[in-house]
């Protein structure tokens, strides 16, 4: 039996799916998909599929590629579908399915324990706090334990935990097979189990890390496989961006400078003037800091020989001290670097900083966009590519289908296959704004709809009154108020999304006014709790209290809430890219270079994808219901508005108040009996909805 076939009735009422869970009902867009995946993985080339909410696209990609018999990676955005895929997934597809596989989770060297930095850690107590003491001894409790070194293992691990790199690596700090700790190195360890196992699940930041490594010459993961799926698709040209560009900030150079002189004077003492050497290299950074002025968490362009707003002279002096400084301390480091391995470390990374100063000294590279992420205490200059196409189109090797089959007939093997997938990924049918951005104009496209039905579960609300975006004041007055009278009604449950900070502050502020005689309603608010404290609270409401969340960035897409803990989502205004942003801005000149409109073909597709993932917070499974609000007059009145709408699920529409009042009372009214968390809802074996 060919897979295509194979794969179409293991997802079958009589298939393995089916014997292994009885609550199993096939769905014709989940076995759609896994059978083009499998006829993909079979034939080779490339395949994008958007498929819905509800769909069960990680099934629909991970069956196939376990019944495939080939090497395969898999690659996600976040850390949280990488753990679920191995921990949860693919434990139980492997015993439905009847299949011994050797899977292999991979994450970057920061997420493992450094044997060797948790031995430096130590050796350095008596300058360290008291905080970073605790810290270490809980570390080295832990690490007596532990087999895989992966920190998130360890209890009461947080992931911005400001002393992880005490006892983690970087790409940068890492002394490779140098280290005298190297026989102990949970990443060597992880990727040796990788590159054994049958399939791979990393991240999309791996993927690129491992694809600049493997371009300078070493053999490493991607070599090694033939298929490769690419989850959570939506971010990987972002991503892909910032790898392929140049990055150097103020906190790589002084973290390398401290460094430098710790490592020195432990090392090297006596053999040059290290405390001097590192006091130049301080000094320069902070000149051209001071270049830049008082200004915090902006983004400044940088077209020019310097950024915008920032003298070019002063700018040029201050780099070129800079790169003199660094190349003063190269060479007192050259001649210590042959008697330990950190020294010579050292010396590498001095020369990469020192090409970066030369870098960043000139201006952009054709083709290139540079601007400067100003932070509270971190300067970051960037350049990148606009997109990941030319530098990518060469990897996915496509070819017409004739070509391909020559090419598997010479390599006695099917020709390397490429699956992409997200719930959201572009505006149209082609889903050209993804496949143009990541150099797939050739691929298979897929469009598969969710199941849900969407015109009995909710209803989008435009308010017909709604005072327009630009009247910032008034707009969020209004918004908070409606969102307001949503929570008062439903006992909370209910996500603002807002599409700036400060109309996440103004709203918040507002709310709060609002529902100040509500004590059994709390508005909380991105950025006063960490995210994961904040989903943790939202997700389990009590009938004493209830919650109000205002958010902004993250939480429009990756937020999943089933049940009815979630019945309002309320969209403050369409979420175009904002247009003074440096890679937007170069984006759109190259349309307008083409003589193409930039508001037609790059901010309206972008902004339609971006309201279609907000609005897949609402309806996350087949029982939820619910209210979307987009407070934004202009999807109804402007004539961009019908590709907006045409982008959102084909929910009931109402633009009367009466209307929204009456959706709201039916809420309140059927909210089920089974808890106010809704796990009555949510499948108790794990037929994915995603």
């Amino acid at each position: 039996m060919e897979l295509p076939e194979l794969v179409e009735a293991t997802f079958g009422t009589q298939g393995a799916l089916a014997q292994s869970n009885p609550q199993f009902k096939p769905r014709p867009g989940q076995t759609t998909m896994a059978v083009a995946v499998a006829r993909t993985l079979q034939e080779g080339g490339a395949l994008v599929v958007e498929a819905g909410t509800g769909v069960g696209k990680t099934f629909a990609y991970l069956i196939p590629a376990l019944l495939s018999g080939e090497r395969v990676l898999v690659s996600t955005a976040t850390k949280a579908l990488q753990d679920q895929i191995y921990t949860r997934d693919l434990p139980f597809l492997r015993k439905a399915l009847g299949i011994s596989l050797q899977a292999a989770l991979l994450k970057g060297r920061s997420s493992y324990l450094c044997p060797y930095r948790l031995e430096l850690a130590e050796s350095e107590q008596d300058t360290a706090t008291d905080a970073e003491v605790r810290w270490v001894a809980a570390v080295r409790r832990w690490a007596a334990t532990t087999q895989t070194g992966d920190m998130s293992e360890m209890p009461g691990y947080t992931e911005r935990s400001p002393h992880l790199p005490l006892v983690t690596s970087t790409r940068e700090n890492c002394l490779g097979a140098q280290c005298p700790s190297f026989s102990q190195c949970y990443v060597n360890k992880a990727r040796k189990r990788a590159l054994a196992a049958d399939l791979v699940v990393i991240n999309h930041h791996l993927f690129f890390a491992d694809l600049q490594v493997r371009e300078s010459g070493m053999a490493e993961l991607l070599p090694s496989v033939r298929a490769v799926i690419i989850d959570e698709a939506h971010q990987f040209n972002e991503t892909g961006i910032h790898f392929l560009g140049e990055q150097w900030s103020n906190s790589q150079v002084l973290d390398f400078a401290r460094e430098t002189l710790r490592t020195c004077n432990k090392l090297a003492r006596g053999l040059a003037d290290w405390p001097q050497l590192v006091f130049e290299v301080d000094q320069a950074c902070q000149g051209w800091m001071r270049c830049v002025g008082e200004a915090t968490n902006v983004r400044i362009n940088w077209a020019d020989a310097a950024p915008a707003g920032v003298d070019a002279p002063a700018w040029q002096e201050a780099l070129t001290r800079q790169a003199n400084a660094l190349q003063t301390l190269h060479a007192a480091l050259q001649d210590v670097r042959a008697s330990a391995p950190e020294l010579d470390r050292l010396a590498e990374r001095c020369q990469h900083h020192w090409r970066k100063a030369q870098l960043f000294a000139g201006p952009p590279r054709l083709g290139r966009v540079r601007w400067m992420d100003i932070g509270a205490v971190t300067l970051r200059m960037i350049e990148s590519p606009l997109d990941i196409a030319e530098d990518m189109r060469s990897h996915w090797q496509l070819a017409p289908a004739a070509q391909a089959q020559e090419a598997k007939t010479a390599e006695g093997g099917g020709a390397h296959a490429w699956i992409f997938t997200s719930a959201t990924l572009g505006a149209d049918a082609q889903l050209s704004h993804f496949t143009q951005a990541c150099g797939l104009e050739q691929a298979q496209v897929l469009q598969v709809p969710s199941p849900f039905d969407f015109a009995r579960q909710a209803m989008l609300y435009v308010p017909a009154d709604m005072p327009q975006p630009q009247d910032a004041a008034h707009h969020g007055a209004a918004v908070a108020q409606l969102a307001a009278e949503g929570a008062r009604r439903l006992g909370g449950r209910t996500l603002v999304l807002t599409t700036t900070l400060r109309a996440l502050r103004l709203i918040g502020e507002a709310l709060r006014k609002q529902l100040a005689d509500a004590a059994a309603l709390e508005v909380l608010v991105q950025g006063e709790q960490s995210k994961q404290r904040l989903m943790e609270r939202f997700r389990q409401p009590s009938q004493q209290r209830g919650y109000v969340l205002v958010a902004s960035a993250s939480f429009w897409e990756g937020f999943d809430v089933p049940g009815d803990a979630l019945q309002l989502v309320i969209i403050d205004k369409l979420p175009f890219p904002p247009p003074h942003d440096p890679l937007v801005q170069a984006r759109a000149k190259r349309y307008e270079e083409r003589g193409e409109s930039a508001f037609a073909q790059l901010f309206v597709p972008e902004a339609a994808i971006a309201l279609k993932q907000g609005a897949g917070r609402l309806i996350r499974t087949e029982t939820d219901k619910g209210i979307l609000v987009v407070c934004d007059p202009r999807i109804a009145s402007k004539s961009y508005g019908a590709r907006m709408l045409s982008s959102l699920p084909p929910m009931a529409r109402a633009r009367k108040l009466e209307s929204f009042e009456e959706a709201l009372r039916r809420l309140a009214a059927q909210r089920p009996s089974a808890g106010p968390d809704g796990d009555a809802a949510v499948p108790a074996v794990p037929q994915r909805s995603d």
